[in-house]
């Protein structure tokens, strides 16, 4: 790339006012040189955009002043982690597994009485009381008692799940998770 002289000296002589400029809104020597050098590679990308007879020191400014406040943008989102240690915690369930567990409870459910799935419902996705279910089903509140906890067990039953254990992350997936935090 061929640089006119006269606007290769604009912008050697821009350097020590951009450097300044850059320490002002940083407060760090080496980050403000960093930010001085990708001005001045942006400015150089993207010199055919520089309009001749403006202030070349002006137009780096603004290029320098844009990557500052970019970077800034960028820092709040990230978090520090130097040696990887928060990065290497991280674990992300898989959704596959979720979404069969949830097909399986929608054809369990399908199997129950539609009185127990009607109670069940009530209490256990809507958050209603035994109460206030007993009154919407017109009946008394030891029925609607029955009724979900057969409709419970009837589910255990039907997913195969094994009293005591907890609703989560199934075996296979507990031992990699334990697999990857011992290693």
């Amino acid at each position: 790339m061929v640089i006119d002289p006269p606007v290769r000296q604009a912008m050697l002589n821009a350097i020590p006012h951009l450097r300044a400029f850059a320490i002002s809104l940083s407060g760090d020597v080496t980050y403000a040189d960093d930010l001085v050098q990708t001005a001045l590679m942006r400015g150089l990308e993207n010199l055919d955009k520089f309009q001749p007879g403006t202030s070349m020191q002006a137009w780096l400014f603004t290029i320098l002043r844009n990557q500052f406040y970019t970077e800034i943008r960028r820092r709040r989102r990230e978090v520090a982690d130097p040696d990887g240690s928060m990065a290497g915690k991280l674990a992300v369930m898989p959704e596959q597994g979720a979404r069969l567990d949830f097909t399986d409870m929608q054809a369990a459910l399908a199997q129950l009485s539609v009185e127990q799935r009607e109670a069940l419902l009530l209490v256990g996705a809507e958050g209603l009381s035994y109460e206030e279910t007993a009154r919407i089903c017109g009946t008394n509140l030891g029925t609607i008692k029955s009724r979900i906890n057969r409709a419970r067990a009837r589910l255990a039953e039907l997913l195969d799940l094994c009293p005591g254990e907890d609703f989560g992350p199934d075996r296979l997936v507990r031992a990699s998770l334990f697999i990857h935090a011992s290693s």
